[in-house]
């Protein structure tokens, strides 16, 4: 009797160790937890494009400028931005050789002077700059790029960092792939987008689990967005690494103790 009692302890505790595994598992990582855009009966199969605006330029923004025309001669006056008459330039660079909008909103150009940028895109820059030198040079041929297109992606991803794009429309999902996509630990319900507004800095919050993120007004990356990425409150294990196997086995080697013992 006093063996049987004993014998029954023991199959307690191997049947609580048993259920605990599964609570266990039942806290890890599941597919579920890793889709995006799921699947939403009240969002329709094809949605409205979300909204694009230009990026409008800011101070301590560089801006790449290349004025050329007919006339080399003339033209050669403003050389001296065109980083020595290279071609293609690294980032850091084309930064060295970029002009840098003053606090003020200005930047400083050969002859033309001090020409207000802050608060307009590069199209807009380059009409401004277009019309002040239509005086001096013959069918002027104005280039500018702002230099400064990064993203920066922090948190539950591949590859943390600092990274350069060149998309005109560069969204939240291209950014991601650049880091090598959110990790199985990471939280795609709760992004954070931190981005600088008219002087303000704002944090976002984004759900790219909902088809509805293709139409929101932060679905494009603007320069020198961050975006961080929180990790799960879940167990890091994920669906692979649960030791299923050995959960069933020790259910089954339980039972199997417990029948003998009740005979």
């Amino acid at each position: 009797m006093y063996q049987n009692v004993r014998l029954s302890d023991k199959m307690a505790k191997i049947l609580a160790f048993s259920i605990s595994l599964i609570i266990l598992s039942a806290s890890c990582v599941t597919q579920r937890d890793l889709e995006y855009m799921k699947k939403d009966k009240r969002v329709p199969a094809v949605v409205k494009e979300a909204p694009f605006s230009e990026y409008k330029l800011q101070p301590n923004d560089g801006l790449y400028i290349q004025i050329n025309s007919l006339d080399d001669a003339a033209s050669n006056i403003f050389a001296q931005n065109a980083a020595g008459g290279q071609t293609t330039l690294d980032p850091y660079s084309a930064y060295l050789n970029s002009y840098v909008i003053d606090e003020q909103g200005f930047v400083q150009l050969p002859v033309i002077g001090k020409i207000k940028v802050s608060g307009i895109t590069t199209n807009q820059v380059t009409d401004l700059i277009k019309d002040s030198v239509q005086n001096i040079l013959s069918l002027p041929v104005i280039t500018v790029k702002l230099v400064n297109q990064y993203v920066t992606i922090l948190g539950e991803v591949g590859t943390p960092g600092h990274y350069v794009y060149s998309q005109n429309k560069f969204n939240v999902f291209n950014a991601l792939g650049l880091a090598g996509d959110i990790s199985a630990t990471g939280n795609r319900e709760e992004i954070t987008l931190i981005r600088n507004e008219n002087g303000k800095t704002n944090r976002i919050k984004l759900d790219l689990t909902s088809p509805e993120i293709l139409s929101s007004n932060y679905f494009y990356i603007q320069p020198n967005d961050v975006i961080y990425v929180k990790p799960l409150r879940k167990r890091i294990w994920g669906m692979e690494t649960v030791p299923f196997a050995v959960i069933f086995s020790t259910i089954t080697t339980g039972l199997l103790i417990y029948t003998i013992i009740q005979q």
